[in-house]
């Protein structure tokens, strides 16, 4: 088998349901299997997957073990010579996999390869390409100088990079196992970071292929309060305690404390969206419009269902449904119809809900009719 794609989940029925309806595409004409990994969600999710997506290898975890171990599970199952680390939370195009997978042949030295991922507001996630945060860069970052961190090379496509974000990390299965899979010590967060180091330092290469978009909601498991700041900051920590010398380490824990402070802050600060002022719907059927219309409770004017891409829509819910257009046009679109406060409404192939995300520090928006 040429590919696994394997995606962890807790407690994001809605959004699993989006995501593996664009990988059941993805993979259509690929000798390749889907494997998910339910962390003990006791919510909808298992029983959807069973329902909806009989073909899908479905795991139920009894307990919640987190990133490294629930994925490790999944990847011992796994059939594929290539693995895909993929969030529930993502949505890709039909031929993201194809496209990856001919770009992973071409590198003998493949270590892991990543893509471009864009949020659900359509802007770019800096993190889809990152260096190693050495001390010296975690510093700079804290110090607000960034541009070492997020921006390793100065490349909009392809290139070689050293860190990748583990919602999209596409792999040899052999090389995963060699360099130790996922570290388990880690609980979430921090584990992406040293696996892109483990494979750097057993000599492979890590790639950034910018050309591939995906959406990645980003967040969606996960409330950005006091606990989820707490976990990201330890996970930092253990990763410069297990790959750093102490004596290096010296201003690392009280700015990691000092950072963490300051995220906090900015949660509580940031902007809330203005109204809408219309809605256009995209190739979607007249029923969801009219059921959309009811639950949202402004006086808005539906704009006609033909397919117009300029940006003058602003403060505009966009509404798109995946039964019509293919997930590639779909990703276009919200990149091509980004605007300050424009927000996405995806609808799932034979689904009646929409749902996107218009923020990276809530937990999404789903209308369901």
């Amino acid at each position: 088998m040429k590919l696994s794609v394997v995606i962890l989940n807790y407690k994001v029925p809605y959004h699993l349901m989006l995501c593996l309806d664009s990988v059941e595409r993805a993979i259509k004409n690929l000798d390749a299997e889907i494997i998910v990994i339910d962390n003990n969600s006791q919510d909808e999710s298992v029983a959807w997957v069973k329902r909806y997506f009989p073909n899908v290898i479905c795991i139920e975890n009894s307990n919640n073990s987190g990133f490294s171990k629930g994925n490790n599970l999944g990847i011992k199952q796994a059939k594929g010579t290539y693995i895909c680390l993929l969030n529930p939370d993502t949505v890709v195009g039909e031929n993201c996999f194809v496209n990856a997978l001919a770009n992973a042949e071409k590198n003998e030295d493949l270590g892991a390869l990543g893509v471009r991922l864009i949020s659900g507001t359509g802007e770019y996630l800096k993190e889809s390409k990152r260096q190693v945060p050495t001390p010296r860069v975690a510093l700079e970052k804290m110090m607000g100088y960034d541009k070492n961190y997020y921006h390793p090379l100065h490349f909009a496509k392809n290139g070689k990079v050293q860190v990748l974000v583990g919602a999209f990390m596409l792999m040899r299965k052999d090389r995963y196992w060699e360099v130790g899979g996922l570290d388990e010590d880690y609980f979430m967060y921090g584990e992406d970071i040293d696996l892109s180091y483990k494979f750097l330092k057993k000599g492979y290469q890590n790639y950034y292929l910018g050309s591939e978009r995906v959406i990645h909601f980003k967040g969606e498991s996960t409330v950005k309060d006091k606990k989820y700041r707490e976990r990201f900051f330890g996970a930092m920590h253990l990763f410069y305690k297990k790959h750093f010398k102490e004596k290096k380490l010296g201003l690392i824990k009280p700015g990691l404390k000092l950072l963490e402070s300051l995220y906090a802050l900015k949660t509580q600060q940031r902007n809330k969206p203005q109204n809408l002022k219309q809605i256009l719907c995209i190739e979607t059927e007249a029923e969801h419009n009219r059921a959309i219309l009811k639950q949202v409770d402004l006086p808005l004017h539906l704009a006609d269902k033909k397919l117009i891409l300029k940006k003058d829509f602003y403060a505009s819910l966009i509404i798109v449904e995946a039964k019509a257009l293919a997930y590639e046009e779909i990703i276009y679109i919200i990149q091509k119809q980004k605007a300050k406060q424009n927000r996405f409404r995806l609808i799932p192939s034979n689904f009646n809900f929409a749902l996107g995300s218009d923020s990276s520090f809530t937990q999404g928006e789903i209308i369901k009719f």
